[in-house]
């Protein structure tokens, strides 16, 4: 036991040589969760795209022309001046404004006279094509009620003129109504729709940024154990200890053990930042928190240590590890939910140990399950872990005969 704990104390040692270590243990995982769960909209939120709106009309045309942005599934109009907007504009904190300037009223609409509205939008921007196709599918609908209308009040002249002006307004006032009305009921060529997740479990991106990046920042050290069992072959240190009264299950016992401890710690951190900052459920089951985060552990140490078995050099491992836990970690839901990649890839990425880590955690947290809710992805990545170590100690032997 000695020697084991003796391998673990050099390894965190070596791991903790820098302090350069904490930026990758702790103070990404914390910016990356922080960054993720406030940019990223929950199920309840408004996710259409801000689009500021200076009016200085101030009639009934502007303020119909607003209402109708308010009805679209892709902008949302925000009053504000034009200075605000010509300000935020030039600094870059809008990508897109709107001006609807004096002059716009239904006189000039009906006199055959464009209105002047006018759009900006910073260079290269796909998302403001989709607002300016909004802004005039807002606009068309407000000059056609308009236009029918107008149209209504000629044909109605034609056929008894009005007695005077005030009628004709009257007229107009009414059909106008009436082609509004008409126009709300009737039904709309697209159709916007969001998918639930199977079992209408509500979107927390707190949650699921909470989870995910302590997926991805604790797999990819656990993958990197690949990388100490290759340096102590290249340095020949290994060959060395097992001329010492050291077998090969001593070494790995003392390796493997000092990684796993270390990525529990690593996980109890984000776990309690999660708790106190973000406000994330993870004491719900402590118990079957504790069962989740240690199969999660075991199953990426048992990983990394086959991936030692299989890389060449310290070099190569090292990119690997960064490559496969990155690859794992985003294809397993752990960056954006699961849901929203096709069915199939759905299916395919349950070969992968972060699916059913993530999986579980998300049961734990948005789900509310209890022990008895995570035995399924508890059992899935113990199995991986068997897997994997049966492998790579099987190799790591095979490679000292």
């Amino acid at each position: 036991m000695k020697k084991i704990l003796a391998i673990i104390w050099k390894d965190v040692l070596l791991r903790f040589s820098s302090p350069v270590e904490w930026l990758f243990f702790l103070i990404l995982p914390v910016v990356f969760t922080v960054v993720l769960s406030l940019g990223t909209p929950n199920e309840n939120g408004d996710n259409r795209s801000i689009l500021l709106v200076v009016d200085e009309a101030k009639t009934p045309l502007s303020r119909e022309i607003l209402r109708q942005l308010e009805k679209s599934p892709v902008v949302r109009p925000v009053e504000t001046s034009r200075e605000d907007a010509e300000q935020r504009f030039r600094e870059r904190k809008t990508l897109f404004w709107m001006l609807i300037p004096e002059g716009v009223s239904e006189e000039r609409l009906q006199s055959g006279e464009s209105l002047p509205l006018t759009f900006y939008e910073q260079p290269n921007q796909i998302t403001a094509l989709a607002v300016r196709r909004s802004v005039q599918e807002a606009i068309r609908a407000v000059t056609q009620s308009l236009e029918a209308a107008q149209f209504a009040v000629e044909q109605a002249e034609s056929i008894r003129p009005f007695e005077n002006e005030n009628q004709r307004l009257a007229y107009f006032q009414e059909a106008h109504r009436l082609a509004v009305q008409l126009q709300e009921a009737t039904p709309e060529r697209l159709i916007v729709r969001r998918e639930n997740t199977p079992d209408s479990i509500p979107y927390d991106p707190r949650t699921n940024s909470s989870a995910g990046q302590l997926i991805t920042w604790v797999f990819i050290p656990l993958f990197g154990i690949s990388v100490l069992m290759v340096s102590e072959r290249e340095s020949r240190t290994l060959a060395r200890l097992m001329t010492t009264p050291t077998s090969s299950g001593t070494f790995l016992a003392g390796t493997i053990l000092g990684q796993v401890l270390m990525a529990l710690v690593q996980m109890a951190l984000l776990v309690g930042f999660g708790i106190i900052a973000l406000k994330v459920p993870w004491g719900r089951e402590p118990l079957g928190l504790a069962i989740v985060l240690t199969a999660s552990a075991l199953a990426a140490a048992a990983f990394g240590t086959l991936l030692g078995t299989l890389v060449r050099s310290s070099s190569q491992a090292n990119n690997l590890s960064i490559m496969l836990g990155m690859v794992m970690a985003l294809l397993g839901g752990c960056w954006y939910p699961l849901e929203l990649f096709p069915p199939v890839v759905q299916n395919v990425v349950k070969i992968l140990p972060t699916t059913w880590a993530m999986q579980g955690m998300l049961d734990l947290t948005l789900r509310a399950g209890s022990v008895q809710e995570i035995w399924l992805e508890a059992g899935v990545l113990l199995g991986f872990a068997a897997v994997f170590f049966a492998l790579g100690i099987w190799r790591f032997r095979k490679q000292l005969a």
